[in-house]
């Protein structure tokens, strides 16, 4: 009795959240006024849930019957999916009637993707990161084609729908394979028998078809293809949870499968093909960024340069390289929501204002924000002191270590690169004359999150070894 008691408050968080859908679909289905209360009750769902999680982040368990993992890194995710959203629900507030979609069912499918995240992360067996990926995936090609009356967000959608659905393909696949060579879908199970079942081929081509599956979901080169039409078709404020929660939980669908086998003092069976595709989504990203003019697809092939940046922790194949990456993944949250916060509020009626351009001047007219893009390019850029930095930092110390020193000399090099276009919009909002007018409609709720992120980055940046420390002690 005292043990299934324990076990309810350990799996609280997802009861909240599950509880928190149930209560949000009466109101849509009962309240005249659900669009202006939903984003209200979400905010304090998400914000439970993560302070939560913060709490009991040292109950470390497994349970339902052996299926979950609850506390340490698991919470730390929930943490960064939750926190993550309840930004993203304040953006929205004003966004979407801008946008031409205010509906309370964004709400909903929101609250549904973090309740995809938050079984992803806390998987202990390959089903249920199946599941969690499904709950995810279904409700982001709902939020893509969000407005139907756009051309743009349903042909971001139908991309979506179809690259996604593909993409699965590859991970049921896996799966399959997986599950024919290890007789089980237990993570646990799969990890003591790991000796015993590395060099078998069809194992292997079972986690290699694994991995190429949520490379997709990651947005790494070459699966990358989807990813600048997505951003740009879907709302701002929708392209930023795509590629925060979204990444971050494809993220932790790795770190819980393969984290777990590459971290016991065995060799990386796979470091070759990470190590490559890291490469490759570095130089991509950053190198085609450069020729961007619209602000939206330049931070889309940004984030395929971050996937890479983060996919050489996963390479490292130690404990401070799957540290590094969940740090890194809290950083980018932060960083490019807030990124994206600010395009959703210059962002004009029928997608007018996202052109480079129309960042020239805008210290002039709008000190404020041009001062706190400013920062989210710093940090995206890597420079110090900011959380982006030390994100990188991690990741390219792991590698050292890992004697994969090379790998770390070309993130050094793309963030070179990456440097440029980062900077020419700073160079634009300060040293450039406005070209026409810019009419910025105030939005109190979406000037809030922008300034929750920009405090997140700094704290990270202000104290990162603290943090890093505890997700290691997870870990060991």
């Amino acid at each position: 009795m005292l043990n299934n008691i324990q076990e309810f408050y350990n799996i609280l968080p997802l009861i909240i959240l599950g509880g928190g859908i149930l209560i949000s679909l009466c109101i849509e289905m009962y309240s005249k006024k659900s669009e202006s209360i939903l984003p209200w009750i979400s905010i304090i769902i998400f914000l439970a849930v993560g302070f939560y999680s913060l709490m009991t982040v040292d109950s470390v368990s497994i349970v339902m019957q052996n299926m979950m993992a609850t506390g340490g890194i698991v919470n730390v995710f929930f943490f960064i999916f939750t926190f993550g959203a309840a930004v993203v629900s304040l953006l929205a507030i004003d966004y979407l009637k801008k946008y031409g979609a205010y509906f309370g069912e964004f709400y909903l499918l929101l609250q549904s993707s973090v309740l995809g995240m938050m079984l992803m992360a806390s998987a202990k067996d390959l089903f249920m990161i199946f599941l969690g990926l499904e709950v995810m995936s279904v409700s982001f090609y709902a939020l893509a084609g969000l407005n139907r009356k756009r051309l743009k967000a349903n042909e971001a959608a139908l991309k979506y729908f179809l690259l996604g659905a593909f993409a699965t393909g590859f991970i049921v696949y896996g799966i399959a394979l997986i599950y024919g060579t290890a007789h089980t879908t237990s993570l646990n199970l799969i990890a003591s028998r790991f000796l015993a079942l590395k060099g078998n081929l069809l194992f292997d081509a079972g986690i290699l078809l694994f991995l190429v599956g949520f490379s997709f979901k990651i947005a790494a080169f070459p699966f990358h293809m989807w990813v600048p039409d997505v951003y740009e078709g879907s709302a701002s404020v929708v392209a930023g949870l795509f590629s925060t929660g979204g990444k971050a939980a494809a993220f932790s669908a790795i770190i819980v499968t393969v984290g777990v086998l590459f971290t016991q003092g065995t060799s990386n069976v796979f470091e070759p093909y990470l190590a490559v595709i890291a490469v490759f989504s570095m130089l991509f990203g950053s190198i085609v960024a450069i020729s961007q003019t619209n602000i939206k697809r330049m931070l889309a092939y940004s984030s395929i340069a971050h996937a890479g940046y983060m996919i050489i922790g996963l390479a490292a194949g130690n404990y401070e390289g799957i540290a590094g990456v969940i740090f890194y993944l809290a950083a980018y949250t932060f960083m490019n929501l807030g990124a994206f916060g600010i395009v959703a509020l210059i962002e004009g009626k029928e997608e007018a204002n996202l052109d480079l351009k129309s960042y020239a001047g805008l210290s002039s007219r709008s000190p404020f924000l041009a001062a706190l893009l400013a920062i989210f390019m710093f940090s995206l850029a890597g420079i110090p002191p900011f959380a982006g930095f030390f994100g990188k930092y991690y990741v390219f110390i792991a590698a050292i270590k890992a004697h994969l020193t090379w790998l770390a000399i070309i993130g050094v090099l793309s963030s070179v690169i990456s440097v440029y276009f980062y900077l020419r919009v700073v160079v634009l909002m300060y040293f450039n004359n406005a070209e026409g007018e810019l009419k910025l409609e105030k939005s109190n709720t979406g000037l809030l999150a922008v300034v929750i992120s920009v405090l997140f980055v700094i704290v990270l940046g202000i104290a990162p070894g603290a943090i890093i420390n505890m997700i290691t002690s997870f870990l060991r």
